[in-house]
């Protein structure tokens, strides 16, 4: 186990260095977060009765379309710059380069949410990050990148991977985005835990599902 998991860590450390020397990812996902997040500004106004019902819906609309934008880049980089063969023909098992590809994926659109989340309250006159919001977004988060990176191997392949992914991922997120913007809303207006534990419960077990099936499927899909 101790084994598996530094191959993984060592595969999230050589996709973190590879960020860090071009800032691909995390400035266009970041920058087109901020965006959406500005013209829901313009769309909405601030403080205004009602902004609560709304404002989950904007804020996981921008941090789903970013994050569709983030991991079109997952697999592309790896294909555009020959080095997706060598990495499949590591001495590791296919679930740890899965692992370790979601786990940076993960790294990275935690970092632009972290970002984005209080910048979208000051916006909007909301709370900058309720505590209550931390798991919620940590858990449709997992299930976004586990899935996102699926497909996003899909797509690699494809000459129209950046119309090809969107159309494969977002039908698939649709119960995690739905979760995640009834819990939120609930956080929001300040609902205690017992009137969203349904929407968590539904985020856990998408989460686990996707996260299951991915790690399986992913194997078939990167041998074609």
């Amino acid at each position: 186990m101790t084994a598996i998991l530094g191959k993984v860590g060592a595969i999230v450390w050589k996709d973190v260095l590879a960020e860090l020397r071009t800032k691909d990812i995390v400035l266009s996902v970041g920058v087109f977060a901020v965006l959406v997040i500005i013209v829901f500004n313009f769309a909405f106004q601030p403080g205004a009765q009602g902004i609560g019902a709304v404002a989950p819906g904007a804020l996981w609309v921008a941090v789903v379309f970013a994050g569709v934008l983030g991991m079109n880049r997952a697999f592309v980089l790896e294909k555009e710059r020959g080095t997706l063969p060598g990495l499949l023909l590591c001495p590791v098992p296919r679930e740890a380069i899965f692992a370790g590809k979601m786990a940076a994926s993960l790294l990275f659109m935690l970092l632009v949410e972290a970002a984005v989340v209080p910048l979208f309250g000051v916006f909007l006159g909301l709370p900058l990050f309720p505590p209550a919001l931390v798991p919620i977004v940590l858990l449709a988060t997992l299930g976004f990148a586990a899935a996102g990176t699926l497909f996003s191997a899909v797509a690699a392949s494809s000459r129209s991977r950046e119309l090809m992914l969107p159309i494969l991922l977002l039908p698939v997120l649709v119960p995690v985005i739905l979760s995640a913007v009834g819990a939120s809303a609930a956080v929001f207006a300040g609902e205690p835990f017992g009137e969203y534990r349904t929407w968590v419960q539904v985020l856990i077990g998408f989460d686990v599902v996707y996260l299951v099936l991915s790690a399986w499927v992913f194997e078939y899909v990167v041998q074609e």
